[in-house]
């Protein structure tokens, strides 16, 4: 059941997102009980997500983009 850091960084993305299976959240958390650099990591990445959601982005869908895109051409034209 030991998974590499490798392993635990990606674990720790995925689960930020809800995308981690339960046996991957263990797996995660025996790991980081015994690995200082991914604990730190996984403390960082959680403050982070949470920042994120604080700031309350704003993302763009594509057809928003596309509309952007095509303003611009039409600004350079």
């Amino acid at each position: 059941m030991k998974i590499s850091c490798e392993e635990a960084s990606e674990i720790c993305n995925k689960s930020q997102y809800r995308e981690a299976s339960l046996l991957e959240i263990v797996k995660l958390k025996l790991h980081i009980f015994m690995c200082k650099a991914c604990r730190a990591f996984t403390s960082k990445n959680t403050k982070l997500t949470q920042l994120c959601k604080n700031a309350e982005l704003h993302v763009f869908s594509e057809e928003e983009k596309e509309n952007m895109k095509q303003e611009l051409q039409n600004q350079d034209a």
